[in-house]
């Protein structure tokens, strides 16, 4: 399948509402991740694409979209999530192509990219304000303001929900938006564009600008008429970004890198702790901030627990997104060499492997960028490994003696995105909630939260918080108004 048999609108931008290749002409290709070949091209857009799409979105704030009334604001978000509905396979195929995930998951992510615009459809004539009491002669009130033009630069591991749950709610708030997504999979933010204005959304209030990160981010980040970024990515990159910004003292969100610890101890279910350790790694062919990537053990059940693990993981398939294996490739060659690189420079300082530790050849895929589930044992707290994000299917396995230890071992990186821990001792499994550095926490269970619940991380994993309620804070700015009677 390619993208022509699918009618997808790749060969431009959306600026303005219209359709538009690159001022320069420059153009680049995106590859099909699974066979290593080229998908087609996508226009190659730089700093002068981002400021017109910046000063068109600024333009809008003063357009229709500054008169629609909150509950039609609704009605268009609400109408936007019907529309991906209607053309969810086609929007999976896509996404599937361009990021290499299976199908199957592909589909769940049109499906919660749709919710999110339900979600926020809702709020929209609910983003009341407070009266503040300061006696009989005197009315003190705030209101709810949009901030302006927002930014969206999205990465290349969830695209679609993650372009959707910073949209949503920037639009409920009454932003205007521009969305730069990864180069490696620019694909399905065009589309997004092209149903929001068939939704009904005025032109200019959600524009997309296709390029690298370098041409066309980083001009995106430090434009002066951007009042807000949101990014998701690299913890180097997210740095690069918050500076940009502090230029011209724009807010910034930002969700970046995770070494997420899965805490097992010695009375948890083993099956259930297999399966869910093994999805915590594994989901999304382990290129997930929040994936849980160290296990962290009690010794009593880390024999039982290891011989699970390696079982399930040599079990399972590896195949083209299309096909719907349970991991897909890597996004990249680049990507397949950091992980490659990490894991044999574990293996150079002696770490003991227990399945795994090279790429993978998939017939009908020669070409494309696989790599074994892998998992690295007896690994200590300070190896690399062990504190660095490595992006791929890879968990290090930490034996431990108490909960104590365990704890000191989860919070022992310079990240705090995500946490989780099996145990059937609820006092032992809330003691572990209160006192790990972490901005989401599953007991029992892993990537169980939906999408619902705040999510962001602490210490070096971000600033900031998406999804939920919580997320409305990123987008609004609070106005006091005062009047002496």
């Amino acid at each position: 399948m390619n993208l022509a048999e699918l009618g997808a609108p790749f060969e431009a931008m959306v600026i303005a509402g219209r359709r538009r290749t690159a001022l320069s002409g420059d153009s680049f290709e995106t590859l099909d991740p699974g066979r290593g070949e080229p998908l087609g091209a996508v226009p190659a857009g730089g700093a002068e694409d981002v400021d017109l799409a910046v000063q068109d979105a600024k333009a809008a704030l003063k357009g229709p979209w500054r008169d629609c009334e909150p509950k039609e604001r609704g009605r268009l978000l609400r109408r936007v999530a019907e529309l991906m509905r209607a053309g969810g396979e086609r929007l999976a195929k896509v996404e599937s192509l361009d990021s290499g995930k299976p199908i199957s998951a592909a589909r769940r992510d049109v499906a919660r990219s749709a919710d999110y615009f339900d979600y926020y459809a809702g709020l929209c004539d609910k983003l009341e304000g407070t009266t503040i009491p300061l006696g009989r002669d005197k009315l003190s009130y705030t209101l709810r303001a949009p901030l302006g033009v927002t930014a969206h630069i999205v990465p290349w591991n969830v695209p679609l929900p993650i372009a959707a749950r910073g949209l949503a709610p920037a639009l409920a708030c009454g932003n205007t938006a521009v969305v730069k997504p990864a180069e490696e999979t620019p694909l399905s933010a065009v589309i997004l564009a092209e149903i929001l204005l068939e939704a009904g959304l005025p032109p200019g209030v959600c524009n997309v600008v296709t390029g690298t990160g370098e041409a066309a981010g980083a001009p995106l980040a430090r434009h002066p008429d951007i009042a807000q970024v949101t990014f998701t990515g690299s913890r180097e990159t997210g740095v690069a970004v918050m500076k940009a910004a502090a230029e011209h003292v724009a807010a910034v969100t930002l969700e970046l890198g995770g070494k997420s610890p899965v805490v097992v101890l010695g009375d948890a279910d083993p099956a259930r702790a297999v399966a869910g350790v093994l999805k915590a790694f594994t989901h999304n062919a382990g290129q997930i901030c929040s994936a849980g990537t160290r296990l962290v053990v009690e010794r009593q059940i880390h024999d039982q627990l290891l011989d699970g693990l390696g079982a399930r993981a040599r079990g399972l398939s590896l195949g083209h997104g299309l096909d719907d294996p349970a991991l897909g490739p890597l996004i990249s060659e680049t990507q397949r060499n950091r992980v490659s690189g990490f894991v044999a420079g574990a293996r150079d300082r002696g770490l003991a492997l227990v399945t795994g530790g090279a790429a993978a050849r998939v017939d009908r895929c020669e070409a494309g960028f696989f790599y074994q589930p892998t998992i690295l044992d007896q690994v200590p707290p300070e190896d690399e490994i062990a504190q660095e994000e490595v992006f791929g299917p890879v968990l290090c396995v930490q034996p431990v003696d108490s909960l104590e230890e365990a704890i000191a071992i989860a919070n022992g990186t310079r990240y705090g995105l995500a946490a989780g821990i099996y145990t059937q001792d609820i006092s032992k499994a809330l003691i572990f909630a209160r006192e790990v550095e972490a901005g989401q926490v599953f007991i029992n269970g892993y990537h169980n939260a939906g999408d619902t619940v705040p999510f962001g991380g602490f210490k070096e994993s971000g600033t900031g918080r998406e999804k939920g309620l919580a997320a409305l804070a990123n987008y609004c700015q609070i106005k006091a108004v005062t009047v002496d009677l």
